[in-house]
């Protein structure tokens, strides 16, 4: 058993974190915390327009704060960004402060899940193969450092993966503020 304050979900956009991470909440009775939509909320603006006005490395400014701050409770499920594990600080605090789930997904799977998505600004150009690829050969290494548990989502649908995931965190994830 690996006890943690918090259940939290790494991987790439596409690979269910949302919505997985709502059913596994559910499931385990935490609070599911989307990080992005933290985001949005305090800043007042969507993502493209927080990368419009301040670029990638502000929108990774607001993430930064943001998940500290959500990361200083306990009970809940925490959906992360993508791109949230290439913060060095993000990475320690992740790790110190939940059980680490890796979504893993294949850029095949993601080009199918995202087909119609215009709302990820990384995502806006012709050549979304390459860049998820780029993406994926950048952050994989940096999922792998802080994950606890790995599952790969490709073959499932989110259902699926979610039964997958309430047997394993079951068996290797302890609530310490459930103990008695």
């Amino acid at each position: 058993m690996n006890p943690a304050p918090n259940v939290i979900l790494v991987g790439p956009m596409g690979a269910g974190k949302t919505c997985i991470g709502r059913r596994l909440a559910e499931r385990f009775g935490l609070e599911f915390v989307d990080a992005d939509q933290a985001i949005v909320d305090e800043v007042g603006s969507s993502i493209p327009a927080i990368f419009e006005n301040v670029g990638e490395a502000g929108f990774r400014a607001h993430e930064k704060r943001v998940l500290a701050r959500l990361l200083e409770r306990g009970g809940q499920l925490v959906s992360t960004g993508g791109g949230a594990v290439l913060d060095a600080d993000n990475r320690q605090r992740i790790r110190q402060r939940g059980f680490v789930v890796w979504l893993r997904v294949g850029v095949a799977a993601q080009l199918q899940r995202l087909q119609r998505d215009k709302t990820r600004p990384l995502l806006q150009r012709e050549d979304r193969e390459q860049v998820l690829e780029a993406m994926a050969t950048l952050r994989d290494p940096l999922y792998r450092e802080v994950a606890d548990l790995v599952i790969d989502t490709d073959p499932y649908s989110p259902a699926e993966a979610t039964a997958h995931l309430v047997v394993r965190l079951a068996a290797q994830w302890q609530n310490p503020e459930l103990r008695a």
